[in-house]
């Protein structure tokens, strides 16, 4: 009878199917050569790396938005960006396909594909962590900043999968001119009031709901959606979520069901910041739809640009 050591080694040999030269009668053992060591090996490396690869995490895929600052001291804004997975950066601006400049692009890169508007980026292998790739590009329309400057980086449970890439500049004075009309029209403020109500004006209550996967801290209460001849409204009540960071809304972006873009006037919100745990109205002013569709989805964005609240089922 053999060793404790030999009844081990066969043990092993047997779980896995395999009798090498009747070992489990045989005494004393037998070493495999190395032909049969190699095809252990070719057995097991598999199965470890299998149980390696099932303990990566899945990463979510977000869509959001990235500002570019205007000046030159203001932090890089960062595009999460992982390997077999293609990223989306799509511009406000016509850019220079001639003056990108991606860090790494020979080595790094699987695809860099510049479009006139858009640049698909996907990396041939994971980035370290704390690694950063810059990408660097030229607006064609002579606006400012003249470049739009991103910084790829890796991150354990998120990618981007679209990023709206816009410029700081134009993003304040949309939001000027947004809340100069809005102040004029003071239909907002009226909707907080609670002072419009369906008296000539066409109003619809809805309960929207946020896009399937949303994990952004905020959710929705019952919202109301206004139509008149010269102007329509979205109120939406919002609540932040405890334990989430302080959010306003800074943009907005509404649709019909298939696809129609309505035109946004301006953003409201009854206090200035939805600090964690508390809850507020928000009016979106819009003209009104050109067609006679009754179903919308509205996209609210932050004021830093980077945590938005997708709404759909919203009527007006």
């Amino acid at each position: 009878m053999g060793s404790p050591a030999d009844r081990s080694w066969s043990a092993w040999l047997l779980e896995r199917g395999i009798c090498y030269g009747g070992l489990e009668r045989s005494s004393p053992l037998t070493l495999p050569s190395p032909l049969h060591l190699l095809v252990l090996l070719a057995l097991t490396v598999p199965e470890a790396a299998a149980a390696q690869q099932s303990q990566r995490p899945a990463r979510e895929r977000q869509e959001r938005q990235v500002v570019v600052p205007s000046s030159p001291g203001e932090p890089v804004p960062e595009v999460r960006v992982a390997a077999r997975v293609t990223t989306y950066l799509r511009f406000n601006a016509l850019i220079d396909r001639a003056s990108l400049e991606v860090e790494g692009r020979a080595t790094r890169f699987k695809l860099v594909d510049p479009g006139e508007y858009t640049l698909a980026l996907e990396v041939a292998v994971e980035l370290d962590p704390g690694e950063r790739l810059l990408v660097r590009v030229r607006y064609k329309d002579g606006g400012t900043p003249a470049y739009a400057t991103l910084a790829l980086v890796t991150h354990p449970t998120l990618v981007d999968k679209e990023v709206e890439v816009v410029r700081r500049a134009q993003v304040e004075a949309e939001l000027a001119a947004r809340h100069a009309q809005g102040a004029r029209s003071g239909l907002p403020h009226l909707a907080f009031a609670g002072m419009l109500d369906s008296n000539g004006v066409r109003a619809t209550p809805f309960w929207g709901n946020v896009a399937p996967g949303y994990k952004g801290g905020l959710m929705l209460g019952e919202g109301m959606g206004y139509q008149a001849t010269l102007w329509a409204m979205v109120v939406v009540l919002v609540r932040n979520l405890p334990g989430q960071p302080a959010w306003a809304p800074g943009t907005a972006r509404l649709t019909s069901a298939k696809g129609t873009p309505v035109k946004v006037l301006s953003v409201h919100m009854e206090k200035p910041r939805l600090q964690p745990g508390e809850s507020a109205l928000v009016a979106v002013l819009v003209e009104p739809p050109s067609s006679d569709e009754d179903l919308f989805q509205l996209e609210l964005g932050d004021t830093e640009g980077g945590r938005l609240l997708p709404i759909t089922g919203v009527k007006l």
